[in-house]
């Protein structure tokens, strides 16, 4: 019998028929309005739903949903999706880890070449016709502190440390003995004995706000900020303010609270480049992301081990 998925992303649509193609049907729910109807007019006919981890999916949704088997989450994040509701029911939770890893890793290094370099500021005095030749920091050598270091993790170090001759630090929960970096066991260690941190960890409650002040102070003035992973993991807050009395060199950022909405003072302080939450976002990486969600449902409905597994 074909099965039914409820598809409430929409930044993947030009790879979708690669579902439809391997048999499903596809409701197609971009908006929290569609979403809401399909869900109250559908419901006995979803077997699955594709996700992302802001829009994740509810306790009260998955209750609505009866016939549900299977979430699916694009990207590595899931921190909306209630796990505990889906274990209840025996409902298997996936996720994309990995798949767009490499082009996660290549905005992370485009927002700190262009952060520190001051690369958009440059173009914009030099289209406005005045050639302000201002005296940037290398990147060359600079100490690279990774949070979290996971696929987009340790595809940031390998390219910091063959392609920029970095040294590259990192903290996880523990140590990875087959890594070649230096691990620090909290945050706070970490980003003092870094130039640039790069936060590359999951959101959820488990690491809200693991970079506070604490951590900025650490950092320090002469330090860096990137984050290409959840908002959440950094207490804004407290940035604005290290940012305000000049005790961080710097900021980029792509995730946000409240997305779309950027604060005010984020894009109106010196030291910040700002990105629209695109760092996963390739033609490459839309592929491969639809293209996993497809093998991890081909696995899961011919009763074998789902390849990227989510567990409460």
């Amino acid at each position: 019998m074909r099965k039914t998925i409820l598809v409430l992303v929409e930044t993947v649509d030009d790879y979708l028929p690669l579902l439809e193609q391997a048999g499903y049907r596809l409701l197609r729910a971009p908006t929290p309005a569609l979403r809401q109807t399909f869900i109250a007019t559908h419901a006995a006919q979803i077997d699955a739903v594709l996700t992302r981890g802001p829009l994740g999916l509810s306790a009260q949704e998955i209750a609505a949903l009866p016939m549900l088997k299977i979430i699916c989450v694009i990207g590595a994040g899931y921190e909306q999706v209630d796990l505990a509701a889906a274990a209840a029911r025996g409902i298997t939770v996936t996720n994309g880890a990995g798949a767009n890893a490499a082009t996660v890793a290549d905005h992370a290094l485009a927002m700190l070449l262009g952060l520190l370099r001051n690369i958009p500021r440059a173009d914009a005095s030099t289209r406005q016709g005045e050639w302000r030749r201002v005296i940037r920091p290398s990147v060359s050598g600079k100490r690279l502190g990774v949070l979290g270091m996971g696929a987009v993790g340790q595809a940031i170090a390998r390219r910091a440390a063959l392609g920029f001759d970095m040294p590259v630090s990192y903290c996880t929960r523990t140590r990875h003995e087959d890594l070649p970096y230096t691990w620090y066991d909290s945050p706070r260690a970490l980003a003092a004995a870094v130039d640039i941190l790069v936060v590359a960890t999951p959101g959820g409650a488990a690491t809200r706000h693991l970079v506070d002040g604490a951590v900025l102070e650490a950092l320090g003035p002469q330090g860096y900020l990137i984050n290409i992973a959840r908002a959440s993991v950094v207490d804004t807050d407290a940035l604005v303010e290290a940012l305000r009395a000049q005790t961080l060199a710097g900021a980029a950022l792509d995730v946000f609270d409240e997305e779309p909405q950027v604060p005010e003072a984020l894009k109106t302080l010196d030291g910040t480049l700002l990105t629209p939450h695109v760092a996963g976002q390739s033609p490459e990486a839309a592929h491969d992301t639809v293209a996993l969600v497809v093998r991890n449902l081909q696995a899961f409905f011919a009763g074998e081990p789902v390849l990227t597994p989510v567990t409460a």
